[in-house]
């Protein structure tokens, strides 16, 4: 996801800088995305422009929030994680908090959930469709900064984005990313199961 919307964001204009706990793989990934793009650690990262996109396992989110410290208070982090558990496809989250949730209450960052619908070849596309129309982008969140900041990164890509409500809706999407993820791995274009709009 970081190299696919990293890439994507560079092309647009932006700045990019890849943290990673390796350098030399920070290194590659920056390298790859092209221009506009540089390497530096976590901390680099988490300290670096206008937003912060958390990119990695769910089960690496606590580590990787530690190793960025208080940087992230009071940042726009975007967060596409999806803490989902296999075979089953369930929630690692249970009935818990968010991921989203989980990521604002350890940071005290301005989290917004976006980006986790999609698999990283759909944000390859330049720009993004589905059936020839741009793709929409479901975005939580609760701080109208963080929210306008997303949304201009969102039609920077070429994409729709759509508010769907505050932080607390952020599981919503995270359980709407299990049962699309679940569909794929069964076979089925999770779109055959939604209506069409009247």
């Amino acid at each position: 996801m970081a190299d696919a919307l990293g890439t994507q964001w560079a092309r647009a204009g932006h700045e990019v800088l890849v943290g990673a706990r390796d350098g030399d793989k920070a290194a590659r990934l920056a390298a790859r995305i092209g221009p506009g793009a540089r390497a530096g650690g976590l901390r680099d990262a988490a300290g670096f422009g206008d937003a912060v996109l958390l990119a990695v396992a769910y089960d690496g989110v606590k580590e990787v929030l530690g190793h960025a410290g208080d940087l992230l208070r009071g940042r726009t982090v975007i967060d596409c994680v999806n803490g989902i558990v296999h075979p089953g496809v369930t929630l690692a989250t249970g009935a818990g908090p968010s991921v989203a949730r989980q990521i604002a209450d350890a940071t005290g960052a301005h989290v917004v959930k976006a980006f986790n619908l999609c698999p990283d070849d759909l944000w390859r596309m330049t720009p993004p469709l589905v059936d020839g129309r741009p793709l929409t982008v479901p975005i939580c969140g609760d701080d109208t900064d963080a929210l306008a900041t997303v949304r201009t990164l969102t039609t920077d890509l070429g994409c729709v984005p759509a508010d769907a409500g505050g932080l607390d809706r952020a599981g919503v999407l995270e359980a709407t990313a299990a049962y699309v993820i679940g569909m794929y791995i069964g076979g089925v274009d999770p779109r055959s199961a939604l209506p069409s709009p009247m």
